[in-house]
């Protein structure tokens, strides 16, 4: 799967780590450098360390110096400009570790950023509780069954029709500020969602049942 990358940010350390296999690139922001250490992470395995070293110092004991790029540029956030990194290195499928947790504005930012790159990569989040990313106007997704699954406007989504979950839409609409679609559930191992304007985040959790 080379055509895929894994980005370590700096929220929550993850509890488990996917295959590295599975991944041709594997990166973190400098914040997430510190936790990755801490995990007994191989740093050999990544190809770079990106951000404005203002959570490190920017070298490691000299042995990592070659995986620093330095992205002072305060205007962005570490995580924007480590997407900007990997799409210049032609992928743009990318797996994200620590999105979530800690200062809930930086999990808000994390949206936002991905909110901007959505268009031209395909991202997904995974923390403990669920794995979550924007989807197309047209989706489906399969082995899902009891699964806690929440769809949320970002900030408007119109027209919505689902189907396989407990509490089906019927060209309904969702907003940010009036009406949301968390802690719905799969009753089918197959959902399909449509919709046909604004922009809309899925969120798929651990068994609800």
């Amino acid at each position: 799967m080379k055509d895929k990358a894994l980005l370590f940010i700096n929220g929550d350390a993850p509890k488990s780590l996917p295959d590295l296999n599975n991944y041709g690139l594997i990166a973190c922001t400098d914040g997430a450098f510190h936790y990755l250490k801490r995990m007994g992470f191989p740093m050999d395995r990544l190809d770079f360390i990106s951000g404005d070293f203002d959570s490190h110092s920017g070298s490691d004991e000299n042995i990592y110096d070659e995986k620093f790029i330095h992205t002072p540029d305060q205007n962005q956030t570490d995580f924007y400009k480590a997407l900007d990194i990997i799409l210049e290195r032609g992928v743009n499928k990318v797996d994200i570790f620590g999105g979530s947790g800690g200062e809930q504005d930086h999990f808000l930012g994390n949206l936002t950023v991905a909110y901007a790159f959505k268009d031209r990569m395909e991202l997904k989040f995974y923390d403990e509780y669920s794995e979550y990313y924007f989807i197309p106007k047209n989706f489906k997704v399969e082995g899902v069954q009891n699964k806690m699954i929440s769809l949320y406007p970002f900030p408007v989504a119109e027209n919505i029709v689902t189907k396989g979950l407990n509490w089906p839409l019927e060209n309904e609409n969702l907003s940010i500020i009036s009406r949301i679609g968390t802690r719905n559930f799969a009753v089918e191992d197959e959902v399909v969602i449509g919709y046909e304007k604004g922009d809309l985040l899925i969120f798929i959790g651990t068994d609800y049942l």
